[in-house]
């Protein structure tokens, strides 16, 4: 697990490469905000999390098979992810933060992209 990335994978690169391509200015992975988040604009007050699938458990999504080997192992290290990111976002909206996820298997669809910019956008 040492080679996986946490910061700077191609799912994360895609949406940055399309929010400034559209001319949204942000930072990336700002720390001094809770689970630091993979995209900030401080301008909107919103922040994004792009989320690998597998990692993150996204329901219904073929790319978020469980392993088959040391399953009790691979569930508790799912179920603390999950209870991290959900940890995270509460703190963020106490801050008064929007935010939003996009998911691993969503960065290639063009739709989705749109409408992460308008829900940026729309203060």
């Amino acid at each position: 697990m040492r080679r996986i990335r946490g910061r700077n994978t191609q799912a994360e690169l895609t949406v940055r490469s399309y929010l400034h391509r559209a001319g949204l200015r942000f930072k990336v992975n700002d720390r001094s905000l809770p689970g630091s988040p993979d995209l900030v604009f401080p301008k909107y007050r919103c922040v994004v999390f792009v989320h690998g699938c597998f990692w993150h458990r996204h329901q219904g999504c073929r790319l978020s098979a469980t392993p088959t080997t040391r399953v009790d192992f691979w569930s508790s290290k799912f179920a603390a992810n999950v209870a991290r990111d959900q940890k995270a976002n509460a703190s963020l909206l106490a801050l008064g933060w929007r935010t939003f996820t996009i998911w691993e298997c969503e960065v290639h669809d063009l739709e989705v992209l749109d409408a992460l910019f308008w829900k940026v956008v729309s203060g």
